[in-house]
């Protein structure tokens, strides 16, 4: 159905591999329109409660197709009405990038978006807009610098230097960094311990915690509470995964 993605249905989740591996996944205007497409369908599918992220071949994303963006110009991507991190990040459920080499500039906001991140050593993060001379407009330059502080951001997108895989999950931009060969079986692990979660959960903790990362912090932990308190009243004793202690008889 998609010429530009592979999808792969599992047990209550999507693998969404993005299938340019000749142009080092970047990023098209049919792909974009493409990943528009298959969130759409995510979002209406009841047996997706999360989706997996990734490239193939030898990168993540390298950003857009620098071809076509040089002939046909940034209007032919429309990227008001099809922001990809937009569409993640409105996703109700959880999505996990699992960055196999490159993820360049918008290939690196692509990843920001996520909910999860986890990288192979391969992993390489590189904000090229300086040296393109285009400033972001996928919020690299918001996301960063609250994922891993102003400092190391700006150490990073004033230099264009790239980022290690590890290097990227010792600053804390992604949870592990492991071998090649594992990342997606760490990927896939990591989406069957989020598929367990009680039903709505994922959907409720997601919206939770970004509402929260857009407030100040005083703001927010009212928010929480309120929240909590109109969700948590409404759910009775079959519907919490509390464990019943077993007495001994006579006790």
């Amino acid at each position: 159905m998609f010429e530009t993605l592979k999808i792969e249905r599992k047990d209550g989740y999507a693998v969404v591999t993005l299938n340019r591996p000749g142009a080092l996944n970047a990023l098209s205007s049919k792909l974009i329109r493409e990943f528009a497409s298959a969130f759409a369908e995510f979002e209406t599918d009841p047996d997706v409660e999360l989706v997996i992220l990734t490239g193939a071949g030898r990168a993540f994303c390298a950003g857009l197709d620098t071809k076509e963006l040089g002939s046909a110009g940034v209007h032919a991507f429309d990227f008001e009405k099809f922001n990809t991190p937009d569409i993640i990040e409105r996703f109700p459920g959880p999505v996990v990038a699992a960055i196999n080499g490159l993820a360049v500039t918008g290939g690196f906001e692509i990843a920001l978006a996520c909910d999860a991140i986890l990288v192979a050593e391969s992993a390489r993060f590189i904000d090229s807009h300086s040296r393109i001379g285009l400033l972001p407009s996928w919020g690299l330059s918001q996301r960063l610098s609250r994922a891993i502080g102003p400092y190391r951001a700006k150490d990073l997108s004033l230099s264009g230097r790239a980022l290690s895989g590890s290097e990227a999950a010792a600053w804390g931009l992604a949870s592990r960094c492991v071998p090649d060969g594992e990342l997606l079986d760490a990927a896939g692990k990591l989406a069957r311990e989020m598929v367990a979660a009680k039903p709505g959960m994922l959907v409720a903790l997601k919206a939770l915690i970004n509402e929260g990362n857009r407030l100040p912090l005083g703001d927010a932990l009212a928010m929480e509470n309120a929240t909590a308190r109109a969700t948590n009243s409404a759910r009775g004793p079959d519907q919490l995964g509390i464990k019943k202690r077993h007495r001994p008889p006579g006790s």
